[in-house]
């Protein structure tokens, strides 16, 4: 038995569980499969299992009895939620239906929503002062996406007679613009269909192909990119107009900036009594280091 917290064991196929879990999600993130972080990755996964653990206990020991009506109304909303009960039972992985079961672990989430909203108790109603400081130290978040107007040359390789025709086409087609050739003439020139758009407007990061954007948005204005390729073809294109990104204004995202210091407030309130939890608990390991590898 790996971890045990004042009295209550953690099973190891848990600690397994939560590790693979941690470890996948930074796999995904990052898009990197080693082993390296291997212990970092089932400290984190020791971490969040005492944690949950601390807050069981204490939600147990402040509310250790709910009402059924209590229980039913919060099921009820998780089941809205997951849009049925087929879909709810799918997404908490349990093939067969227990209702016993499920009730006993929502019991245990309307305990912690009533020790939660009494560790939050009384929230703070935030100055206009308060709310611009917490806008200036947020900044980034409410930043507009930076947009850009860009143009192209596009070849598709529909009826060459090799990538190699094309891409000297389009190499030959970029040389003329770099001699100061009017790129919407040449355009017209070279597309392939009159309704293949020349002039693409304003767009954001997230509207066209990954490849398109990042030529796109690296450019400067009037710069003439490289031929390059994307599942359309070869691509020569321009950008013609540029809109930086610019903070929104604070009455805009106000409500917003509200949120986030309410929030903000509730997880320094969390963590400091999270932290008091572990200061005076019994937590054994067994096992500190764990495995090297989670293969």
């Amino acid at each position: 038995m790996a971890l045990i917290i004042n009295g209550e064991q953690i099973d190891d196929e848990n600690i397994e569980a939560e590790f693979r879990h941690i470890k996948g999600h930074y796999e995904r993130t990052l898009q990197v499969a080693c082993c390296e972080r291997d212990p970092e990755f089932r400290g984190i996964a020791k971490d969040n299992l005492i944690s949950r653990a601390l807050l069981g206990q204490e939600s147990r020991r402040r509310h250790p009895e709910v009402s059924e009506a209590e229980v039913t109304a919060r099921l009820q909303k998780l089941i809205e939620e997951a849009g049925g009960e087929d879909q709810f039972y799918m997404n908490i992985g349990m093939p067969v239906k227990n209702e016993a079961l499920i009730r006993d672990n929502v019991a245990g989430g309307v305990r912690l929503d009533k020790t939660l909203q009494e560790i939050y108790a009384p929230e703070p109603e935030p100055t206009e002062a308060d709310l611009r400081a917490c806008y200036e130290a947020n900044l980034k978040h409410y930043m507009t996406d930076e947009e850009i107007q860009a143009s192209h040359i596009t070849k598709s390789l529909s009826g060459a007679s090799s990538r190699q025709e094309i891409y000297h086409t389009m190499r030959d087609v970029r040389q003329q613009l770099l001699a100061g050739a009017d790129f919407n003439k040449l355009a017209e020139e070279h597309r392939t269909a009159e309704q293949q758009q020349i002039d693409l407007g304003w767009f954001k990061r997230g509207e066209f192909m990954e490849e398109f954007e990042t030529i796109a948005f690296s450019m400067g204005e009037g710069e003439i990119s490289p031929v390059f390729t994307t599942q359309l073809g070869f691509h020569v294109c321009t950008v013609t107009g540029r809109r930086p990104s610019v903070a929104r204004p604070f009455e805009e995202v106000k409500a917003d900036v509200k949120n986030r210091f309410i929030e903000e407030y509730r997880d320094k309130k969390f963590n400091a009594f999270l932290e008091e939890l572990k200061a005076t608990a019994k937590i054994e390991d067994t096992d500190p280091e764990g495995t090297n590898c989670g293969h």
